[in-house]
């Protein structure tokens, strides 16, 4: 099993490029399944979690492979499904693979996908995904670890979903995607009520509207889909956007251990509320169209913050952020709102010397001056990266284990954290 070793204390210097956004790559790649020609993407991450979609888009039959050509390039063609089930082998590491229920259901009105898994940071509940396909006449069971899904029948004898209004009893980013991807083939109108509106939604719409989907309002809490009855390759590739959370977390590694770096291929207008709190700590940070430039030098100052629905700060920053308090001037407040398990790098922290005290969704943290290395055990994919921003300023050598929750979310991460000038590489332990 791999691990990554890092020697801290210093300081970051230079350019890094960021990568096409992981939670905009998973359900495009699903997209795919919507549609009987071949699609196109461009940006698409390297990642186990796109590996894994990948290897799930096969096991159904259809073409899905990486270019030889750019390395960024996915090409995929559904033309050839001869399988509408995600077995549990292939889905048990990630629970976004429930995005193929959706296309599934609304092409082939059949779908058998296995119950996910993925990180083990709070119930991620699927029954919104279930309630919204039901509301479109989609008979549903659940057994043995599956969800079976069957659309109605309609006048001329093909199983179709029908449109509805949907409205979720939460904000669910994959839900608003899964339950948006199945409308687009639906017989007449769905509207879609309490809508995520992470930056991901817009993305995946954009995509499903140059195939011929017609969506309105993607980006706000209502989208209105007119449903068609095919989609349609697009004429170009499509371009997906770039990862605001790989980009918080690079902001958030300069703005703990100093230096000066620009981030190439970013989105400032995604990170509004993670750069006013950055800004806060003393950090500068300047912005174009696609860059993003961070200054920082000295102890930054300590700065609270409560996660939150989009465009709040998002939870998927909280662990980062808080590595950045562990060495802050002052002390800090961070309250958890949307997933209850998600301080289990708290312990592990403190095995740096960080100082945090947990009240139920409150963790307290008051800066040290220093962290010394130590072998530490990532938990979760962001947690394995507040790991190593700790490590990277703390004295010593610190060993994070367990890191393919890592590469299951960013991008070859050492190798662009070595060209800023950390000292770190990927060692392993067998």
């Amino acid at each position: 099993m791999d691990q990554l070793l890092i020697r801290g204390g210093r300081p970051l210097q230079g350019e890094v490029t960021i990568s096409g956004a992981k939670n905009a790559a998973l359900p495009e790649l699903c997209a795919a399944l919507l549609c009987p020609e071949p699609l196109v993407l461009h940006n698409v991450p390297r990642l186990q979690d796109v590996a894994t979609t990948l290897k799930v888009l096969r096991h159904m039959g259809a073409g899905a492979e990486r270019s030889t050509e750019r390395e960024d390039e996915v090409r995929l063609d559904a033309s050839t499904i001869t399988s509408t089930e995600a077995p549990y082998e292939l889905v048990k590491t990630m629970r976004a693979s429930i995005l193929v229920l959706g296309p599934l259901l609304a092409r082939f009105g059949t779908a058998r996908v296995s119950l996910p898994g993925g990180c083990a940071i709070g119930s991620r509940p699927v029954d919104q995904h279930i309630k919204g396909m039901q509301a479109m006449g989609a008979e549903i069971t659940v057994e043995h670890g599956f969800i079976n899904a069957l659309a109605p029948l309609n006048a001329a004898g093909q199983r179709r979903l029908r449109g509805a209004r949907i409205t979720t009893d939460m904000v669910t980013v994959t839900g608003t995607e899964n339950l948006m991807m199945a409308a687009v083939l639906a017989e007449g109108e769905t509207v879609l009520e309490n809508a995520a509106q992470e930056p991901e939604i817009p993305d995946l719409a954009e995509l499903l509207i140059a195939m011929g989907a017609r969506i309105e309002g993607h980006g706000t809490h209502r989208i209105r889909i007119q449903g068609v009855s095919a989609l349609h390759a697009p004429v170009r590739p499509h371009h997906i956007v770039a990862d605001r959370i790989e980009a918080g977390t690079f902001l958030c590694a300069v703005a703990a251990t100093g230096g000066d770096v620009t981030l190439r291929h970013a989105r400032a207008d995604h990170l509004d509320a993670v750069i006013d709190k950055l800004r806060e700590t003393g950090a500068a940070v300047t912005a174009g169209e696609d860059w993003i430039r961070v200054q920082a030098s000295g102890r930054p100052r300590a700065v609270s913050f409560r996660t939150s629905e989009y465009p709040a700060f998002p939870t998927d920053m909280q662990a980062q952020f808080m590595a950045v308090n562990c060495i802050a001037e002052g002390a800090a407040k961070i309250s958890e709102t949307i997933f209850e398990n998600r301080f289990m790098h708290v312990n592990e922290l403190m095995r740096l010397g960080a100082r945090i005290e947990v009240d139920g969704h409150t963790a307290m943290v008051t800066g040290v001056p220093r962290l010394s290395g130590a072998t530490v055990m990532a938990t979760d994919l962001r947690a394995s990266a507040s790991l190593v921003i700790a490590g990277l300023v703390a004295e010593g050598q610190t060993l994070v284990d367990r890191i393919y929750h890592l590469d299951r979310g960013y991008d070859r991460m050492e190798a662009k954290l070595r060209g800023l000038g950390a000292d770190i590489e990927r060692v392993s332990n067998r």
